[in-house]
């Protein structure tokens, strides 16, 4: 005898599916700016900000892209107090548009030739708009994946806001491959750069029609969920170790996903003497993996514990990130960078997608956007927005060009300390 699913069994599974598009959709596309912004450094340094030397430029440059991790904290506590008190529907809508408006300041920003100083402030200024409207996007996206996710299920729903952004790094390295090796490098710095961050305002349109459409999380709906007044006084003084431990867990997500995936386009050029095209192939092969891996992590991690998954990631980045390091130095070409970005994807999906489910679990329905984004973006920023200025300045300061493993190391250390000091709650009730 078959058993049929009751309609409205289905009208919820059907709910659940386009509650994971609406936040991987949108906040893949959020996070492709990011990305592009990553990988064309190398040329913004050329147009934005001329200087006597590379290192200098090179510097200006990620540090610009590092200012943006100054408004992360500030997007944290304002969005994520917002989608505790108004709804993750209403905090999704309004992030994706903030995002829009500074990929079009970026996409039409003037250079430094054509506008002298005007040119990186209005890159300053888009950074900034982006990195507030970052700071409350992964709050929001992970408790609106993880309010509609099954018990058994959250890791693997909430590991698509991972899997979102692995997107985001195979969109930006398709678009950075296709834009290397269709133009000339003299129509690249004249008009080719700009491209990927035209392409990137579908964030708008898209992103809005899809987040407009889904419903609000039936966790938050829910009349017995205790809502707060001061959802950020209560997390610092209920949640305080909720949002320590998940600090320590995002130091090694967010030095991993800058160092590895972000910077690794740089890195390639500059120091290994790359070309730029084979760098984007070798990325996007990183982030085609890391993208393909983060559901079944997840997923792993609702069968085993996510604890144990994680703890076991941490230490093989630890141990294996020096030996990849000094294989991609010994032979600098596209098949061994290739090869290193498939594995460090690899491992990255093992830690990360799992990850997002673990920080939520610490925190309760009332309160968890603001806990999560407050764990997470505080130490985004200020182990991960900086990230490539401090792998710069460690190859410089020691003279060896795998100085970014120990940064690795260092990161993956302070999170599987942090692991061991945390509760398990795969599977137990939250709610």
């Amino acid at each position: 005898m078959t058993v049929q699913a009751s309609p409205l069994t289905s009208d919820y599974d059907a709910k659940r599916r386009h509650a994971i598009a609406a936040a991987t959709i949108g906040n893949g596309l959020e996070w492709f700016d990011f990305t592009v912004y990553g990988f064309f450094t190398p040329i913004i340094a050329r147009l934005f900000f001329p200087a006597i030397n590379d290192l200098t430029s090179i510097l200006l440059t990620v540090g610009t892209y590092g200012v943006g991790f100054f408004m992360r904290p500030v997007g944290a506590v304002v969005l994520g107090v917002y989608a505790d008190r108004k709804g993750r529907k209403a905090a999704l809508t309004l992030t994706i548009l903030m995002m829009a408006f500074g990929t079009a300041l970026l996409g039409f920003a003037p250079t430094y030739a054509q506008a002298g100083i005007i040119g990186p402030l209005v890159i300053v200024l888009a950074r900034l708009i982006q990195g507030f409207s970052a700071g409350g996007e992964i709050g929001g996206a992970t408790a609106f994946l993880i309010e509609y996710a099954p018990p058994e299920k959250r890791g693997f729903y909430a590991s698509w806001q991972q899997t979102s952004q692995a997107l985001a790094v195979v969109l930006g390295g398709i678009c950075g491959t296709i834009v290397t090796h269709a133009l000339d490098p003299a129509a690249i710095d004249s008009w080719g750069w700009r491209v990927p961050f035209l392409l990137g305002l579908l964030i708008g349109p898209v992103g809005f029609y899809i987040r407009a459409r889904v419903d609000e999380t039936p966790v938050f709906t829910d009349s017995h969920t205790q809502k707060s007044e001061s959802p950020l006084r209560d997390a610092l003084r209920d949640h305080p170790r909720g949002i320590a431990s998940g600090f320590g867990v995002t130091i090694l997500w967010t030095v991993c996903t800058y160092v590895l995936l972000f910077y690794m386009t740089t890195y390639a050029v500059k120091q290994l003497n790359i070309p730029l095209a084979d760098a984007f192939v070798a990325t996007t092969i990183g982030g085609l993996v890391l993208m393909l891996g983060c559901p079944v992590a997840g997923a792993l991690s609702d069968r085993v514990g996510r604890k144990r998954l994680l703890l076991a990631a941490a230490i093989a980045i630890g141990v294996l990130i020096y030996p990849l390091f000094a294989w991609v130095n010994a032979s600098p070409d596209l098949m061994t960078l290739a090869i290193v970005q498939g594995i460090l994807g690899l491992l990255l999906a093992a830690f990360t997608g799992p990850a997002p489910a673990l920080l939520a679990e610490q925190f309760p329905a009332g309160l968890r956007s603001t806990g999560l984004s407050l764990a997470y973006n505080f130490a985004v920023t200020i182990f991960g927005g900086f990230a490539a200025v401090i792998v710069t300045l460690l190859i410089e300061a020691t003279g060896t060009k795998l100085a970014p493993s120990f940064y690795v190391m260092a990161a993956a250390l302070v999170s599987a300390l942090t692991l061991l000091t945390m509760q398990d709650k795969t599977g137990k009730p939250i709610d």
